[in-house]
């Protein structure tokens, strides 16, 4: 029988630890993890995103600050923002919402958040730490570590002697999950679109992750027996089943074959997702307790 991974059900388990932990520390050492999240302009989805986060981090017991701009301010006004963030030590984390509208350039923002308040892990400061194995040291970004809780949970927390899949290379997603596999000791292989008989490489995998953005790309035939396969994707596609006009939302993973075929696997909806924002939360506390000098738990 295959199992499911739930998603809500794992995310809910980490949200747990973080109220705890947020909790000890005020308790030993008085200091209240601080979260600021910054968004700029009109997007339904964004916005959306931020109030799911701003929520989230009031739930857990942070100082939760929302910072919403206008569609119109300026890179300087945004940077501004920042630098003032950064100087706040009531605030251990910092996220601005991507993508930005399109006259401000993204890059030199994410760069200038401080590496120690990078809750995205999106700082090169950060990406370099992880890619050389200082999993201590960095903060990891949100979808790959939450990628690696079903993993733990369903190896361990040693990969010796398991080949690793990982389709997709990009920065946010793609060479983080690679990197955590290769720190655990997997054999890894890191797949694109450019990849010569991928289906064939796919086949090789103990734990296949998918992250290309591609609807149902992977299907059964690409998957090892028994294989751990985490889907990332998340696409819409139309549903005419459901009524004119209507859509849904599937993954990189055609869902019903490889079910079949895999030990473990995470739906879209409800798998990887769920645990994005949770993993927002514990980097935001595991920076909170390293700035207070404290031992942060693991998540």
């Amino acid at each position: 029988m295959t199992t499911v991974i739930d998603g809500k059900k794992v995310a809910a388990s980490v949200i747990e630890s973080v109220k705890a932990a947020t909790r000890a520390l005020e308790t030993d050492a008085g200091v209240r993890a601080g979260l600021a999240v910054v968004i700029v302009g009109d997007d339904p989805a964004s916005h959306a995103y931020v109030s799911s986060k701003s929520k989230m981090a009031k739930e857990c017991g942070f100082l939760s600050v929302q910072h919403t701009l206008a569609e119109a301010t300026t890179q300087e006004e945004l940077a501004a923002l920042v630098a003032k963030l950064n100087a706040d030590p009531s605030i251990h984390g910092i996220l601005v919402q991507l993508p930005l509208p399109k006259h401000l350039n993204s890059e030199p923002i994410i760069q200038s958040i401080l590496p120690e308040k990078d809750v995205d892990g999106l700082h090169v400061v950060n990406a370099g730490k992880l890619a050389t194995g200082d999993l201590e040291g960095g903060l990891v970004s949100c979808t790959p570590a939450g990628a690696m809780v079903f993993v733990r949970q369903t190896h361990g927390d040693d990969l010796s002697g398991l080949n690793a899949v990982v389709i997709g290379r990009s920065n946010l997603f793609g060479k983080p999950m690679s990197a955590l596999l290769l720190a655990a000791n997997a054999t890894v292989t890191t797949a694109h679109s450019r990849t010569k008989d991928l289906a064939a490489v796919c086949r090789n995998a103990d734990i296949l992750v998918a992250a290309v953005g591609r609807p149902e790309m992977v299907k059964a035939d690409w998957v090892k027996p028994g294989a751990t396969v985490i889907d990332v994707g998340i696409n819409r596609v139309p549903a005419p089943e459901k009524g004119e006009g209507k859509s849904k939302l599937v993954g990189d993973v055609a869902f019903a074959g490889a079910a079949e075929v895999a030990g473990v696997i995470t739906p879209v909806p409800g798998g990887v997702g769920p645990m994005t924002i949770a993993m927002l939360m514990a980097n935001t506390v595991i920076a909170a307790y390293r700035k207070a000098g404290r031992k942060p738990p693991r998540f």
